[in-house]
């Protein structure tokens, strides 16, 4: 028998790298005996939440905790022909390798990919299809990756519209809710250490290197004319955007347990630090929710 409170719907917000958060927060539900009957999620939310729902999410978390910055670049599908610097065949590629797919219908908990149509400027909630592809929608990132073409419309990053999806779960019939919102203020800490290492720090990821380089080769004049690459003036303006978005939802629709976590906790593609943002995740969800217990 489960102990009162512990049947729970969990929301998962977007946040790029910080998505891996996620991977502790569920670890420490799991140890603690909490039984996750739905997920929502848009971006990484979506993607975290996906691979827990096919049971694949050590596979995954080793995968993560290993790949190597070269691994990583050899992941990176430029194009620049679709709308999107990345087309993402190569990532989805491997998800699929990882973790397999299937339809969402056919999961054995109710999950919910959030995506924005933003021709339409409304969101779409993916509950059925492929896994996989509801996914892939779900984590276009202005910029960064293609749109991904779905029933007739383009669709971005759930976080456009919605960084952390509650409504999808007004149905269930769980407990209680649990969110996790990756665009929570800034911690002033973190802030002063990232001012000191700011080129370190964008050096030390493969990824957000190589992609400062492409931005900036499109543009030099105005590389020069900032002491922020292209690549980090668009992260931290997405990143702003759905910090306020994020609070305006929140305040509509509040859920059981909120947890919070500084955007500026890490850049939108420090993969590298897998091991220390899961731990971040496990530490921060076993101090907020036996708080509230």
């Amino acid at each position: 028998m489960l102990a009162q409170g512990k049947r729970v719907s969990l929301v998962l917000g977007s946040g790029g790298a910080r998505g891996l958060v996620h991977v502790g927060v569920i670890n420490w539900l799991e140890e603690q005996g909490y039984q996750i009957e739905s997920i929502a999620g848009c971006s990484m939310g979506a993607l975290v939440g996906g691979i827990y729902a096919l049971g694949k999410l050590d596979q995954f978390t080793d995968w993560i905790k290993g790949i190597s910055a070269v691994e990583m670049f050899k992941l990176m599908d430029f194009t620049l022909a679709q709308g999107g610097l990345l087309k993402g065949d190569k990532i989805i590629k491997v998800l699929v390798e990882l973790a397999g797919d299937a339809l969402i219908e056919e999961l054995p908990i109710s999950y919910t990919a959030v995506a924005a149509d933003i021709s339409n400027e409304k969101e779409v909630w993916i509950q059925k299809g492929s896994l996989i592809e509801a996914i892939r929608a779900s984590i276009s990132l202005p910029l960064l990756f293609t749109p991904v073409q779905r029933m007739g419309v383009q669709l971005l990053d759930g976080g456009v519209l919605n960084p952390v999806p509650i409504a999808p779960t007004f149905g269930d019939h769980s407990e209680q809710t649990i969110a996790v919102n990756l665009a929570g203020s800034p911690d002033p800490m973190l802030a002063d250490a990232g001012s000191k290492e700011s080129v370190r720090t964008e050096q030390r990821s493969a990824l957000g290197l190589k992609m400062a380089q492409f931005i900036d080769s499109l543009s030099p004049a105005a590389a020069v004319s900032t002491n922020l690459s292209m690549y980090r003036v668009v992260d931290q303006a997405f990143d702003a955007m759905q910090g306020t978005i994020a609070r305006q939802k929140l305040a509509a629709y509040p859920p059981d347990i909120l947890l919070e976590v500084p955007r500026n906790l890490c850049g939108t593609l420090e993969f590298d630090r897998a091991e220390e943002l899961i731990a971040y995740g496990y530490e921060l969800a076993g101090r907020t929710l036996a708080g509230a217990a």
